[in-house]
């Protein structure tokens, strides 16, 4: 039997330049159904529903819903909250079963990344052991693109067509001087490279990285000076990219060894950050060559200027498919993502149970990387440029583009 009630949304983890639009999708969705009479939000994720800051978002205007599909960033705030498990802990559940039963919450979307999986099982679970009846749906989102069991996640496909044009103009730029450079450009990724490998995906080879290292192989380096000389002894100029997250033999981050690195979040991962700097102050006392460094961790997130219109229509999609699913009475699932066909692209919607997507990390395969553990090969470029294709139509204001503004009637705080 189908609940009957409202639905509320939350957005958790880091922002990207399409999370709205699967906002967007739930909203739409929600409101086209004439089954969910109120529609709500948490403000900035779990923390809204524990601090009781919740926004009615069933009248905003719907051209500025429309305006969310190209909108970046988290609209409605985000956080990486970490709740103990009830049987630990059952203090925050109750005050999130007290929200529900107050506004008639049957049915709630959780839209984020691994850690936030782990928290909309976490619910889900409570949900269903204290008798309270609401379908819970996970929607995915994470320009990590490490969730499990899901050919890709909504977020990567723009993060990734940003990096590589990035790196590009980077190359650009240092090939219009007759001077040397070496330029080390730290992306995102702590435990998984799909962003750095992206950096690769340059349509002609000669302007992409020389060097592309991400945490899936062991880093040392001796060999990175070793592979950054041998570069040099061919060309003026040296182009590198490098996660955050690579690690030396010991499995230790690069970060680490340099003994600045001691920072954790709510979920105990290390706050990373500085490799590049690292690496450029190595590679200043074995080579003459001018070095710069760049970190474009963050760059990257909300690039909505350059987004994929792939990328964007999934998200959407799967903020509807979400909807729908829970309509049809399923509950403790994550929307996932299917190749079923790679030339000519088409991706179809799946379930996955949440229970098996929570704080598991996918990886790229090792196989997609070169045997010297410094680029990527082709099996990656074919899973990588489907993803990043098409340009959205941007709307413009004055010149600039116009993000939507939403009114966020707040309904308790």
């Amino acid at each position: 039997m189908i609940p009957e009630g409202n639905c509320i949304y939350a957005q958790s983890g880091g922002p990207t330049s399409v999370i709205n639009a699967s906002a967007a999708g739930v909203i739409k969705t929600a409101r086209n159904s004439g089954a969910i009479p109120k529609i709500y939000a948490a403000a900035y994720g779990v923390k809204g529903l524990l601090n009781h800051t919740i926004y009615d978002i069933s009248e905003e205007d719907p051209k500025e819903i429309d305006l969310l599909i190209t909108t970046p960033g988290s609209i409605f705030g985000t956080s990486r909250y970490k709740l103990k498990t009830f049987e630990e802990d059952e203090s925050d559940y109750k005050k999130i079963l007290d929200i529900f039963k107050k506004l008639n919450i049957r049915f709630f979307f959780f839209n984020g990344g691994n850690d936030s999986m782990d928290t909309c099982n976490k619910i889900n679970s409570y949900l269903k052991n204290s008798g309270y009846d609401c379908n819970v749906i996970g929607i995915p989102k994470t320009v990590d693109n490490d969730l499990q069991e899901t050919d890709h996640c909504p977020g990567f496909g723009s993060a990734a067509k940003f990096i590589s044009t990035t790196i590009t103009e980077m190359r650009l730029d240092a090939d219009s001087y007759d001077s040397g450079l070496v330029i080390i450009a730290e992306i995102m990724g702590r435990n998984a490279g799909w962003l750095t490998a992206a950096s690769a995906l340059a349509l002609n080879e000669e302007l992409g990285p020389d060097l592309v290292y991400l945490p899936e192989k062991t880093f040392s380096i001796e060999k990175f000076i070793d592979d950054a000389r041998a570069v040099l002894a061919k060309k003026k100029n040296l182009i590198i990219a490098v996660s955050e997250g690579i690690r030396d033999d010991k499995g230790q981050y690069i970060t680490d060894v340099a003994g600045n690195n001691k920072v954790v979040d709510s979920f105990g991962h290390k706050q990373l950050g500085g490799a590049a700097t690292i690496l450029g102050e190595i590679l200043k006392e074995k080579i003459s060559t001018r070095i710069r460094t760049m970190d474009i961790i963050l760059s990257q997130r909300c690039a909505a200027h350059w987004a994929s219109k792939t990328d964007i229509e999934e998200s959407f999609m799967a903020g509807k498919c979400a909807v729908e699913y829970a309509l049809e009475g399923k509950s403790g699932y994550m929307i996932g993502f299917e190749r079923a066909n790679s030339n000519p692209y088409n991706c179809i919607v799946k379930l996955i149970d949440v229970a098996h997507t929570a704080n598991r990390e996918k990886t790229v395969p090792l196989d997609w990387l070169t045997s010297e553990g410094n680029g990527v090969t082709k099996p990656f470029f074919d899973y990588a440029l489907p993803l990043i294709q098409g340009e959205p139509v941007m709307p413009m204001e004055k010149g600039l583009p116009r993000f939507a503004r939403l009114s966020k009637q707040k309904v308790l705080s």
